[in-house]
């Protein structure tokens, strides 16, 4: 009985999109956007990766960071490989993903920093968007880090997850939302 109980609320929790984050010191349940919104605290990233992040996720799909995609990919980064959601799982990626995320990170910003003598949270939207143009489909010179395209690719998906992986994401693309469970309301 408790196993069925406890497979029921990881159900119920996963079909609202609710993720356990830290909240000066005390676990709770909630969506990346309402911990973002709360400044939930963050396990995995510092506040730099978290504006390269934020910045990047934006660039790749608008609305990513008010969404939550830093907290979000904070919070799957500190659960077991096994448990993860993020991309990087699926593509095959070697286990920890942080170090994936950190050098693919570090990598946009020292791209920015060569090319616009300008970190990557600071760009305006036209130069952000030519750099992440410049890195979606090759390697540029003097990359160093994770193959650019999959750097591209993996957060991409993952800011696609966070904004549209939701009710109200779907909503937004006039899809509509058909879970095998249905949450009680809106995430």
């Amino acid at each position: 009985m408790a196993l069925t109980q406890s497979r029921r609320s990881f159900l119920h929790d996963a079909g609202l999109g609710l993720l356990t984050f830290s909240l000066a010191g005390t676990q709770v349940l909630l969506t990346p956007r309402q911990a973002r919104a709360r400044s939930a605290d963050l396990r995995v990233l510092d506040a730099s990766e978290v504006g390269i992040l934020e910045a990047l996720g934006e660039v790749l799909v608008p609305g990513a960071a008010e969404a939550g995609i830093a907290h979000f990919v904070d919070q799957q980064l500190s659960v077991q490989p096994n448990d993860c959601l993020l991309m990087a799982r699926y593509m095959n990626i070697e286990p920890p993903y942080a170090d994936f995320y950190r050098a693919g990170l570090q990598a946009v910003d020292e791209l920015a920093r060569r090319l616009r003598d300008t970190p990557f949270p600071e760009l305006d939207e036209v130069a952000a968007v030519d750099i992440v143009r410049g890195f979606s489909n090759s390697s540029p010179e003097g990359w160093q880090g994770p193959p650019a395209p999959l750097v591209y690719f993996l957060l991409r998906s993952d800011a696609v997850d966070v904004v549209y992986g939701t009710v109200e994401g779907f909503a937004k693309m006039n899809i509509p939302y058909m879970p095998h469970i249905l949450p009680p309301r809106n995430w």
